[in-house]
């Protein structure tokens, strides 16, 4: 695959397709069985209170994942992301009924970088609160 997006039609400001992204409880546990991450603040609802959480929460890396597809549905090559660097800042609570939890996906380009890559700023949102902070990739275009 190669990147679908040319840099020379890239501007600063150029804001990408948001998306939002269900998350529920079934979404944890295939994840984790995926990724090995069995911690109970994911899937255990007693655990993740007695510890002081509100409830159960989504994982960090799943969080961070779901993200930047935005930036990899955009650029149409999950390769062309050549760094993407976030801050866990808020978790994203996932209550245990028919809806789930949300996370709210935005992003804009920054900065035009050499090489044909360009900066993409991240804003993830769940339950009204910001969940990733400092949340940028850097993208090779065509």
């Amino acid at each position: 695959m190669a990147a679908q997006i040319q840099y020379d039609d890239v501007e600063v400001g150029t804001e990408l397709p948001a998306a939002s992204f269900p998350v529920t409880r079934a979404t944890l546990v295939r994840y984790a069985g995926a990724s090995g991450d069995f911690n109970p603040i994911h899937w255990n609802e007693k655990f993740a209170k007695e510890v002081g959480l509100p409830d159960v929460i989504a994982h960090g890396m799943f969080t961070m994942a779901e993200a930047v597809r935005v930036v990899t549905d955009w650029v149409g090559d999950p390769g062309a992301v050549v760094e993407y660097g976030v801050r866990f800042t808020k978790p994203v609570v996932v209550p245990n009924d028919d809806r789930g939890a949300l996370i709210e996906v935005t992003a804009k380009v920054a900065a035009k970088l050499d090489g044909n890559r360009v900066r993409v700023d991240l804003t993830a949102m769940s339950a009204g609160q910001k969940v990733l902070g400092m949340s940028r990739a850097v993208v090779a275009l065509a």
